[in-house]
């Protein structure tokens, strides 16, 4: 866990400190989110947070609705589900199910306009913060 993942987890707490909390972790490569995912996952457990996991491989919205989304709203404790997947997992009809979405990205790949953050893992081991000006992106650009 680095200390740039701390960062977004503080940022993430600062803005939702209690509850249960859905945080997405997506992007182009499904494989990819899980690592990030499960770098945030340590950083909120370091920040004294419960934290479960959840990791859809292929972004299905009604499998992930029922066998995870639905489960984790039903038990009304404080603890924050984090879930890796592909760009599926903030899709137009999914974006509601999460306070809070990070968007990662490696190289010349392009952010998703709806993200909460973006976090560029082109060196997973030294990720970094990436602002994107979406006035540059064509208008149905994430749609």
């Amino acid at each position: 866990m680095t200390e740039f993942w701390s960062e977004i987890a503080g940022e993430f707490l600062h803005l939702y400190p209690t509850g249960g909390r859905l945080l997405a972790v997506a992007g182009a490569d499904a494989d990819r989110s899980r690592r990030a995912a499960d770098d945030l996952a340590a950083a909120l457990t370091a920040a004294a947070q419960k934290v479960e996991r959840a990791h859809s491989a292929d972004g299905d919205e009604g499998a992930l609705r029922a066998d995870v989304i639905a489960p984790f709203r039903a038990d009304r404790s404080d603890r924050v589900l984090v879930v890796s997947g592909p760009a599926a997992l903030v899709s137009a009809s999914a974006r509601g199910l999460w306070n809070y979405t990070v968007w990662q990205l490696a190289g010349d790949e392009q952010p998703h306009t709806a993200a909460s953050v973006i976090v560029d893992v082109t060196d997973p081991d030294a990720p970094t913060r990436r602002f994107a000006d979406y006035c540059a992106l064509p208008s149905a650009f994430g749609a």
